[in-house]
Parts: C-alpha cells; sequence; structure tokens
C-alpha cells in the first residue's frame, strides 16, 4: 500500500495554547479583583472601567472565550489532524482563524470596560463584534471541514462528532440570539422583548455552556485521556449513545434557568423534563471516560497528566448531576439567585474545563517540544494547589447559598419577614465570600506555577513545527453500506451526512420551545396598563445596561410568599412587551427591582429622588453594610441625547408604539421630565448646595435619567401590596 509523506502543523496548536495561557491570567485575575470587590467594594471607585458591574462581563468573556475557547481550539487542531491523518485544510485559514480570534478578545477587553454591552448573559458583545465573531466561526467551520473531507482515515472518530456537533450549534446559537438591530457604531437593541428575548438568551446560554464548554471537552476527553493513559476508550457502543443522546436532550434545557419566571408554564416543564433526562446521556460520557483509566489507577496516582484529568472528568459528573437537580422547580425555588449557582459554575468551568486543559497542555507541550516537562513535582504542585482551590472557593459559595435563601424566606410568628432587609443576608455571608477569594487565589498561583514549567519545558527543548507523519491514501469504497457494517460505522465515513443529522438533532427542541413563544401572541397575554419607556427613561435604561446593573439585581418577582411580602406582586409576562434587552437577572447580590418605583413596601420600593441620589453617589452612607460601589461619575457625567431620537425610531421599528411627535420631540419631552426631577432634587439642602450653581445643570446629569428609569419600575400596573 503506498503511503503518503505530510506534516501535521504544530505552530497553531501552540499559538493557541499560549494564547489560552496569557487569556487565561488575565480573565482569572479580573475574576479575582472582582471577588475582593465584594469585600472592599469602592477599591476602583472613581474609575468607571474598573467598576464591577462592567468588569463582571469582562471576566465571564474572558475565562469562556479566551481561555477555554483558545484552549479547546488547540486541543481541536491537534487531535483533529491526528485522528484524520491529514494537515489542516488551509494554513492560511488556520492563522485567519487563530488572528481573528484574538482580535475578537481584545475587542471585547476594550469595549465591555468602556460600557459598550447588551447585557445579555455570555453574549455581551455588540453588533459589530457578533458579526466578527460569526465570520471567524465560518472560517474555522471551513477548516475543519476541508479537514475533514481530504482526510486518510476511512471512519470518523467519536472525538471529530463531538466537534462537528460544537460547530453546528454554536453557529445556530450565535446567530439566532444575535439578532439586534443597530442604532450606532456600538450600540444596538435585541429584536426580541421581554419573556421571547428571555427564552431566546437562555436557550442561547444554557447552550453556549453545553455546546463551548461541554461538547468539545468531551472530544477532547475521547482524545487526550486514552492517549495519556495509553488504552483504548472503554465502550465504542456507549459514546455512540452518548453522543446522539445528549445533543438531542442538550438543547431542549434552557427553560429551567426561567423557572416560576413569567415565561409560559409549558416551557418551563419542557426545560425541566429534559433537565432531568439530560443527567443519564452525561453521567454515560462521564463513566467513559473514567473507565478508561481501569488498569491504570496506580499511574494515576504518580502522573499529574491524568490526575488533572481524573478531577476534571470527576468535576464534569458533579456539574452535570447538579444541573438536573437544580431545575427540579422545588430546589431551584432555594438555589436560584443565590450563591449556590456560582459554586455551580465555577465547578464546572474550574474543575471540568480548567483541569482539562492544564492536564492537555502539560500533555501536549513536551511532544511538541522534543522534551520532558520540566518539572513533575511543580506540575503536582500546581495540581493539589488547584484542587483546593477549587474546594475553597465551591463550598463557602454553597454555604453562602443556603444562607441567602433560608433568610430570604423566613417568616416571623407573626407573618412579617425575619429578615426584612436585604442587607443583613449579605452581612451574615461575608465570611464566605473571605473563602472564596482566598480560593480563587490559590487556583490563580496553581496557573502561574503552570506558566513557569511550561517556559522552562520549551526552553529546554527544540520546537517541532511541522511534524512529519505518514499514512496510506485513502481507498475509493462503496457509498453504501457493506455486508455486515454497522449503521453508525457507515455513517461515520459519511461526514456531510453525519453533518446533516446532527444539525437535525440540535434544531428539534429549538424549533419547538422557540417559535410558539415568538409566533403564538396568546403565549404573552399583554396588560393594557403598561405603556413603553418616555425618552428619559430610555436612556436611564440604557444607563443601567451600560453600568451592569443586571449582575446584581434581578427585575422578576416570582409567586412566592416571601417575595410577594418583600418586593411587591409577582412579575408578569405582559409587563415587559417593551423591555428590548429583558432583563431579569441571574443573581440577587442585591434587592429585586421589578417594583422600585411602587411605594408600599416597608423595606423596598417606592424611596424619593433624593435617596437614590444619595445612593448611587455614596450607597453606605445610605445603608451601612452595603457592598454595592459607587457610582459618582453618573453624577458627574453630562448625559448624551445626540442618539436618542435613533433610540426611538430603532424601538418604533421594533413595534414599540411611539408616535410621531414623540419620536420627533423626544429630547424635549426628555429635558421636561429631567427639570421635574431635578426640581424634587434640588429641593433638598445638601444637594442645592453642592449643585444648585453648576455649570452643567442637574437636570443634564446621567444620574437624572437613571433616577427616572428606576421610578418607573413597576408602576404601570400600579400594583400596591399590603403594608
Amino acid at each position: 500500500m503506498e503511503m503518503q509523506q505530510f506534516q501535521y502543523d504544530n505552530k497553531i496548536v501552540r499559538n493557541f495554547i499560549y494564547a489560552s495561557i496569557v487569556f487565561g491570567i488575565v480573565g482569572m485575575l479580573v475574576g479575582l479583583i472582582l471577588a475582593f470587590m465584594f469585600l472592599f467594594p469602592n477599591v476602583t471607585s472613581g474609575i468607571p472601567f474598573l467598576s464591577f458591574g462592567r468588569l463582571r462581563p469582562l471576566h465571564t468573556n474572558a475565562v469562556i472565550f479566551a481561555f477555554v475557547g483558545n484552549a479547546m481550539f488547540a486541543g481541536v487542531y491537534y487531535s483533529m489532524q491526528r485522528l484524520l491523518k491529514a494537515r489542516m485544510f488551509s494554513d492560511l485559514l488556520s492563522k485567519l482563524h487563530f488572528w481573528g480570534w484574538q482580535l475578537i478578545i481584545v475587542a471585547a477587553a476594550i469595549t465591555l470596560p468602556l460600557g459598550y454591552t447588551t447585557s445579555k448573559e455570555y453574549a455581551e458583545l455588540e453588533w459589530p463584534i457578533d458579526i466578527a465573531i460569526a465570520l471567524i466561526w465560518v472560517v474555522f467551520g471551513i477548516n475543519m471541514i476541508g479537514t475533514i473531507i481530504k482526510r486518510r482515515e476511512r471512519h470518523i472518530y467519536v472525538a471529530i462528532w463531538f466537534y462537528i456537533a460544537t460547530f453546528v450549534t454554536v453557529a445556530v446559537l450565535h446567530i439566532f440570539n444575535s439578532f439586534e438591530l443597530p442604532v450606532s457604531a456600538m450600540k444596538s437593541y435585541s429584536v426580541y422583548a421581554g419573556v421571547q428575548d428571555a427564552l431566546v438568551q437562555w436557550w442561547y446560554g444554557h447552550n453556549a455552556v453545553a455546546f463551548f464548554l461541554t461538547t468539545p471537552f468531551l472530544g477532547m476527553m475521547y482524545y487526550f485521556v486514552p492517549k495519556a493513559a495509553n488504552r483504548p476508550v472503554y465502550s465504542y457502543r456507549l459514546s455512540i449513545i452518548h453522543f446522539w443522546s445528549l445533543i438531542f436532550i442538550y438543547i431542549w434545557a434552557g427553560p429551567h434557568h426561567l423557572l416560576y419566571s413569567s415565561l409560559p408554564d409549558w416551557a418551563q416543564n419542557l426545560g425541566v423534563v429534559f433537565s432531568v433526562m439530560l443527567i443519564a446521556p452525561s453521567w454515560g460520557g462521564m463513566i467513559n471516560g473514567l473507565l478508561t483509566l481501569r488498569g491504570v489507577w496506580d499511574k494515576v496516582r504518580t502522573d499529574s497528566v491524568l490526575k488533572f484529568f481524573v478531577v476534571a472528568i470527576t468535576g464534569y459528573g458533579m456539574a452535570t448531576f447538579e444541573g438536573p437537580m437544580l431545575s427540579l422547580k422545588n430546589v431551584n425555588a432555594i438555589a436560584h439567585f443565590t450563591d449556590w449557582i456560582i459554586a455551580h459554575v465555577h465547578v464546572g468551568a474550574l474543575a471540568w474545563n480548567g483541569f482539562l486543559s492544564f492536564g492537555m497542555i502539560y500533555w501536549l507541550i513536551p511532544r511538541m517540544t522534543k522534551s520532558k516537562l520540566y518539572s513533575e513535582k511543580l506540575a503536582n504542585f500546581h495540581f493539589w494547589i488547584g484542587t483546593l482551590g477549587i474546594i475553597l472557593y465551591a463550598l463557602p459559595m454553597y454555604v453562602a447559598g443556603f444562607t441567602q435563601a433560608s433568610m430570604w424566606k423566613q417568616f416571623k410568628p407573626d407573618g412579617t419577614l425575619q429578615y426584612g432587609n436585604f442587607l443583613e443576608t449579605v452581612t451574615q455571608i461575608m465570611p464566605m465570600y473571605w473563602m472564596r477569594a482566598i480560593g480563587g487565589t490559590l487556583y490563580l498561583v496553581g496557573v502561574i506555577v503552570l506558566v513557569y514549567n511550561i517556559i522552562k519545558t520549551v526552553k529546554q527543548g527544540s520546537a517541532i513545527q511541522d511534524e512529519p507523519a505518514e499514512a496510506p491514501a485513502l481507498a475509493v469504497i462503496s457509498p453504501n453500506r457493506l455486508k455486515g457494517e454497522k449503521w453508525h460505522a457507515w455513517l461515520e465515513r459519511k461526514p456531510v451526512r453525519f453533518m446533516v443529522y446532527t444539525t437535525i438533532a440540535i434544531l428539534i427542541g429549538g424549533l419547538i420551545q422557540i417559535l410558539p413563544t415568538i409566533l403564538v401572541k396568546s403565549n404573552i397575554p399583554t396588560i393594557a396598563a403598561v405603556k413603553p419607556y418616555t425618552p428619559l427613561e430610555l436612556q436611564g435604561r440604557d444607563l443601567y445596561i451600560r453600568e451592569g446593573c443586571v449582575s446584581c439585581h434581578s427585575q422578576m418577582i416570582r409567586p412566592f410568599r416571601s417575595e410577594v411580602e418583600r418586593y411587591g406582586e409577582y412579575s408578569k409576562s405582559g409587563e415587559n412587551v417593551y423591555d428590548h434587552p429583558f432583563l431579569w437577572g441571574s443573581k440577587r447580590t442585591g434587592p429585586d427591582l421589578a417594583r422600585e418605583g411602587v411605594p408600599g413596601k416597608p423595606f423596598n420600593g417606592g424611596r424619593d429622588d433624593v435617596w437614590h441620589f444619595n445612593h448611587m453617589y455614596d450607597p453606605q452612607s445610605i445603608s451601612p453594610g452595603s457592598i454595592m460601589p459607587r457610582y459618582q461619575w453618573l453624577i458627574k457625567n453630562e448625559l448624551d441625547n445626540s442618539t436618542l431620537q435613533a433610540k426611538m425610531e430603532a424601538m418604533v421599528t421594533l413595534g414599540v408604539p411611539y408616535s410621531k411627535e414623540e419620536v420627533a420631540n423626544a429630547v424635549k419631552i426628555s429635558d421636561e421630565q429631567a427639570a421635574k426631577i431635578e426640581a424634587r432634587l434640588l429641593a433638598n439642602a445638601d444637594i442645592k448646595k453642592a449643585f444648585g450653581n453648576a455649570t452643567v445643570p442637574l437636570k443634564d446629569r446621567e444620574i437624572v435619567a437613571l433616577i427616572a428609569y428606576l421610578q418607573r419600575l413597576g408602576t404601570d400596573t400600579q400594583v400596591k401590596s399590603k403594608k
């Protein structure tokens, strides 16, 4: 049989590894800064682009798309070439993919701290960057598909199945969730509103975790764990069941992020059912990975790479058991909006994605530099300090979550809330926040040790940029099934057909859930009293989005006695029909704001303009013990009305019923409402003394627009609860 000579491209793998390490340090450092901001909320006071609300999406994007994303591409490019016995389809596309992805990361690192954000979780980047992501993702897909087509290996291995599913599904998720109407170069509004936007976002958000943080890493697990253990995968049949059931079921589970919200019950229940089912394929993959190590457990005790892999797969198993459990309504009623979710997310991120990436890097670099790892002891130290960091991070957050939930729901014998003041729960969990910060520090120390170990390994070796290889040419074979050939083995010879079936599998759930919510109007009952935001309130809402307030405050009151007593009447789906995007939130570091403008609650809502002004200027002076940072630049900054009319025109295009007169006179209407708020503020002697004779009138400051928005919340329906 004629052997063909060719070379594997190691340079692209090396580049992605180095980028993953660099951006991993950056992303984790930002996360650690955020952890300490819970303890010292004003540590970056006065610096807008270093505020918590702006840094939080930078942290999530840097860790997910820069650290994990680059590690994923490194693993995919290395394993795919060897599994297909072919160099990547195009060196040019490989380079374009690498540099394009890094430019996207840099763009995110610049724009998010500047406040350019859509506020949609894991999809905060504005529309020009969204377009760039789609284009670079297509480049990646063409390169991958081209390599599969020119392969010298007849059957595509299980890892390739997961890579195909990743490419197809992420493309669908990103494009569908990113439909937005541009207003300016760095401002847009989601085409979906309220409930529809929430469903689409969490269909994307949950499945971004599934198909960016899970399926490609499962593919890498199926390649690197057998390689490191020098053992075959435990079960080929189990891998088939694992793959098809996982990609079909996962796509349905997004609504479990919206339980007890104003999402229609049928959509919530579908999410619950498929989330519970999801534990079977998830644990099937975990079992397949761990049992691949059968017979080599003695080696695990001494081999740092295998240690990282074992904890990574175990972390995957823990997170994928906890996810279905959290989707049960009685459990979700306790965990949602609390730090329990933070613990859950970080078990997956730090253990599954982080440790699998570290193990892969420790295994790859020596092989790509013709050397041995500089120090196995340092790698083992990294493993143990990283594991300790995960434990010290996660366990306190579980305790904090239980503490929050129990205190929020507790009543006195007379039927009133035991802890009516939200701050009482905050002060109780501060020790847990200290432990979380310590755990994060230990984890980051481990990564710094990895950097040193890798630098020394590279220096003592000799890099192989183009690795020689040979393989027989792929013989032409009948397109029909051969005698005795199993159906799946035949499908593995047909990658295009395989991709089509994969696309069908992932589209079914999404279409069944999303289309009825968007097309059937009766799913979202309207409320006649709900009106569009005034021009000034729309400006204030955009400031709320810019400052990342949604990271800490929800706007979704669930139908629980404790929440209705604390915040007011539970939220209805018709209240958000003009919200582009929705702002329900996913975490309550501070209280819910859905009824902030409605008077009548003893602890939340109905506060006057002066209170809001002073609270944004210095939260601790108004609420002793608060961990909210100061937003003093809102009081200094002049409100930019230059795009206000364009914003309202965009809203009209999206179906918001502004009249032509309202659009044409947007700035005038805004000024009139701002003047009324200014008058109420200047009636306060202290504020009048400080701002009464300012060059820029108080009515022209950003703070006035934000106050207008906060005072509007919940007032459309004029819900008043019993005192």
